[in-house]
């Protein structure tokens, strides 16, 4: 599958200082705990510690020393390319220091939060088109019916909210894996963005796949990155939430010691897929949680809240896709339904998916098929549950009579005795326990 995307989508590396609309106080703060902390001595250790090109770096260090802040120390080794050395003087130490007690955010500059809201609309997931030969490839390891597929794509490719409803063991997880497979592309997620002075990060290596790029010579003193070393190149990200989520997951982190803060779950998934799984098994009623998120499926943005108490807009660009074993009508009211784009019913399979599914899981095990175990199971077994399949039974059953198979000391087999013994762990026996 493509894993590219259009240089046009590259944030353009800055070019001077004004371009950074950071207040100037703050990089040049930025710059000396950056400097104390990580004890940069040159302008290309120094540029890369804060992720910009070395012009600049250099045009924040000359206005530092023009506050007698910083000051050159002379040419170094041969091993640093024989650069000028910087160092902080006592002043610049003593500043360092108090701007460490006011924030311990060191390290790459931060982007404006109206810088990078330019850049969420240029990599939209809006503007992504996934044709059905995409969506088809990325579910290849699925048995779906063609129906399924004709509600799937229309709501991928529309970049809204989705909900899968429909009895456990299913696929909804595997369905919503498979969506983030189709959307194959790359978007620039920031290691930070700033507002009001304050800074929030963003980039997580546990949400977001960064995409290897070439490094370059540590004594370089031009940058060879064609866009904003303040992003990483990464995969459409996609944040898996379940039983755990809570409301205030989805408000901003602020870490009281370091004090600084770190994006939302949403915030996150910027450009890319939150999906919250098992709806309906969390804390928080699956209403609260709706309601938690109106603002951003109607308005395209979120609000969030500093510890001043002040709340400011972010935006909201993600494919939200809700998974629940409910029925919506038992957990939602009418005016929260409305606000999801697409509901789709992810239903069992009828007899001849099941088998399809049978024999594919079979083929990829290494067993055998047996036509008298697969008639025993559908005519002795499935109608004891009504004729019910469901996706996930397959490979239990199959599971099982290997782990069998196997504490038997027998070859890998299917047969009518075995598919007994697996079925009775398929379900819990329906009897009184007696305490």
């Amino acid at each position: 599958m493509n894993m590219q995307t259009s240089p046009a989508l590259a944030p353009p590396s800055p070019r001077s200082l004004d371009e950074l609309q950071l207040p100037a106080v703050m990089m040049r703060d930025i710059l000396l705990k950056t400097m104390f902390r990580k004890s940069s001595e040159t302008i290309s250790e120094t540029a890369q510690a804060l992720c910009l090109p070395v012009p600049i770096t250099q045009e924040l260090m000359d206005l530092a020393r023009t506050q007698r802040l910083v000051q050159a120390t002379g040419s170094l080794n041969a091993n640093s390319g024989g650069e000028m050395g910087y160092q902080l003087t006592d002043a610049g130490k003593a500043r360092a220091l108090d701007a460490l007690a006011q924030s311990e955010y060191f390290g790459a500059m931060p982007v404006p939060l109206k810088v990078y809201e330019k850049q969420v609309k240029r990599q939209s997931i809006r503007n992504i088109q996934v044709a059905r030969t995409q969506l088809t490839e990325a579910m290849g390891h699925l048995v779906l019916p063609d129906s399924l597929l004709n509600h799937l794509g229309p709501a991928v490719s529309a970049g809204r909210s989705i909900l899968m409803y429909g009895p456990p063991g299913n696929g909804k997880s595997s369905i919503s894996n498979g969506i983030r497979s189709a959307l194959g592309d790359r978007i620039y997620v920031p290691l930070a963005i700033e507002y009001s002075g304050q800074v929030i990060t963003v980039y997580d290596p546990i949400v977001h796949n960064a995409i290897e790029q070439a490094a370059d010579a540590p004594n370089s003193l031009r940058r060879s990155k064609r866009f904003d070393a303040r992003y990483v190149c990464c995969e459409r990200p996609t944040v898996v939430t379940g039983g755990e989520l809570t409301l205030n997951m989805l408000d901003l982190v602020y870490n009281p010691t370091a004090r600084t803060y770190q994006a939302p779950l949403q915030l996150k998934a910027t450009g890319g897929i939150f999906i919250v799984d098992d709806l309906g098994r969390q804390a928080e009623s699956p209403q609260a949680l709706i309601n938690r998120w109106i603002v951003p499926l109607e308005e395209n943005k979120d609000i969030l809240g500093l510890q001043s108490g002040e709340k400011f807009e972010v935006p909201f660009d993600t494919l939200v896709i809700f998974s629940t074993n409910f029925h919506p009508n038992e957990i939602f009211d009418q005016a929260a339904l409305r606000r999801i784009f697409f509901k789709i019913l992810i239903d069992g399979p009828n007899q001849e998916d099941f088998l399809k599914i049978f024999a594919l899981v079979a083929h990829k095990k290494g067993m055998k098929l047996d036509e008298r175990t697969l008639i025993y199971l559908l005519k002795e077994k499935y109608p004891t549950i009504g004729n019910v399949y469901a996706n996930y039974q397959p490979v239990f059953l199959i599971d099982q009579m290997i782990s069998i198979c196997e504490f038997e000391g027998i070859p890998h087999q299917m047969s009518p005795e075995l598919i007994d013994r697996a079925w009775d762990n398929m379900f819990v026996r329906d009897a009184e326990i007696v305490r």
